[in-house]
């Protein structure tokens, strides 16, 4: 089977954000079949350089095929790698703040293609090429997801980016999605993620009237503003960020609508605080809550829960917060990205090991500015004999 090979431009160094707004841009393609010579290829190719000015520098292998590296006197690159099994990448880099930069590379890389499928007429090759990456732009468009892929967002502003004494808050805006929140390079919701807010909630099946509720986190306000429409009798909001606070209930009105412009309402209070303390303080008073949704951070990546420190919170938040519970209340709180199976098998385990039984249902939703599914945990108390 034939199969399409490209390189991970994204790795190649770092990028960032220059003064002159110049940035560097990539491009790339890979290419593969089954009966390639290597120096044939390589000499091929070699003419499309040359026309454009660029010097010529190759290494060869005895068993490992070829490298060529070719260089603009402007500071653009290329190299050429061709491996002696047919698979044949090529990665181009230009460093510009016009489009300069992207009709150079666009102007080789369709010579290249031309060129490549003349010289595998008799062959069963195939060609895949892919849009550049922009890095050190004054705009930051590629996010991680929760498992690990590359994600190029449709950012066209830096709406809010500051520092506070806990984490990195930037608000970016998307033409797709609204104003995104994101915390420490970690994509938390944008104004167009009610699927999320409505599934740590209990995805519409909870009634919240005359029910007292504790939220850790939220600092969005995204499911204050929610809950706080179902009349409920009294809802505790624990956020340890002020920042946070401040950066949505300006510029993420969308997803709160106007509920963090004071931190008192008729039926709201807003605690500027550590969670545990005041969890540690609930329990020993007695305190309870119908609902309690935490907020606070996604199930661990790391699979390794007796060497990872957000491991042994999440277990103190779990036990804290059953203390709280009512024996008929519910928990809810996100989970993970639905690939991170080993990662979220881990944290079902963890259900297992608390003060007290527990029994647990879980719902997988799209969340739309995550590109990925997510999985919503409900927990609550297993009924007494």
């Amino acid at each position: 089977m034939e199969r399409v090979q490209i390189s991970e431009r994204s790795r190649q160094g770092g990028a960032g954000c220059k003064p002159d707004q110049r940035f560097g841009r990539g491009g790339a393609l890979g290419l593969r079949w089954q009966s390639a010579d290597g120096e044939t290829i390589l000499k091929g190719l070699q003419s499309i350089f040359q026309e454009q000015g660029m010097a010529e520098s190759v290494h060869t292998w005895q068993d490992h095929g070829y490298l060529a590296t070719y260089t603009n006197k402007n500071g653009s690159f290329a190299n050429l790698r061709i491996y002696p099994h047919g698979l044949v990448l090529l990665d181009l880099q230009s460093y510009d703040g016009d489009a300069q930069g992207k009709e150079e590379i666009d102007s080789i890389l369709n010579k290249v293609e031309e060129r490549m499928k003349e010289l595998s007429q008799d062959s069963t090759g195939r060609v895949k090429r892919l849009p550049p990456i922009v890095r050190g732009g004054a705009i930051d468009r590629y996010w991680p997801t929760a498992d690990g892929r590359l994600v190029e967002y449709d950012i066209d502003e830096v709406v809010y980016d500051e520092d506070s004494p806990y984490q990195n808050i930037k608000i970016l805006h998307s033409k797709q999605f609204g104003n995104i929140l994101i915390l420490s390079g970690d994509v938390n919701l944008a104004e167009s993620d009610l699927a999320y807010t409505r599934a740590i909630m209990g995805s519409g099946k909870e009634d919240y009237t005359g029910k007292d509720v504790l939220i850790l986190g939220g600092g969005d306000g995204g499911i204050l503003y929610e809950i706080v429409k179902l009349k409920p009798k009294m809802v505790t909001m624990v956020e340890i960020d002020q920042m946070v606070i401040d950066g949505c209930k300006k510029y993420m009105r969308k997803t709160c609508g106007d509920v963090l412009d004071n931190l008192k309402g008729d039926c709201y209070q807003v605690l500027i605080e550590d969670c545990i303390p005041v969890l540690k303080r609930y329990a020993k008073e007695g305190r309870e809550f119908d609902y309690v949704i935490n907020d606070l951070t996604a199930v661990p990546i790391s699979t390794s829960p007796e060497e990872d420190s957000t491991w042994e919170f999440l277990r103190l938040i779990l036990d804290l917060s059953m203390k709280v519970l009512k024996q008929d209340g519910k928990y809810f709180t996100q989970g993970n990205c639905v690939n991170l199976t080993e990662a979220l098998s881990l944290y079902e385990e963890q259900l297992g090991h608390l003060y007290c039984p527990v029994e647990f249902s879980k719902e997988i939703v799209c969340v739309p500015s995550y590109l990925e599914l997510w999985v919503f945990y409900t927990v609550w108390k297993k009924a007494k004999p």
